[in-house]
């Protein structure tokens, strides 16, 4: 299983929010962008600032996708 941010990035477009507003809001750093673009792992206290920031819920912004080499699709 694989993780993908593709529902926070869809959210953010939903919500006209940048991902430089994002890190503003949440108070995550540039290198948790990144990571969170690459779909890389990031701490459950960084998703609970992301979500707390768009008042949300974690299922809302990640979700585990099959890791058959193309992320899922």
């Amino acid at each position: 299983m694989a993780i993908s941010y593709n529902k926070l990035w869809k959210l953010l477009i939903d919500k006209n929010i940048k991902k430089t507003d994002l890190r503003k809001i949440a108070g995550v750093s540039t290198n948790v962008i990144a990571k969170l673009g690459k779909n890389d792992p990031v701490s459950m206290e960084t998703l609970v600032k992301i979500c707390t920031a768009l008042k949300c819920d974690i299922a809302d912004i990640v979700e585990m996708t099959s890791d058959a080499g193309n992320g899922g699709k």
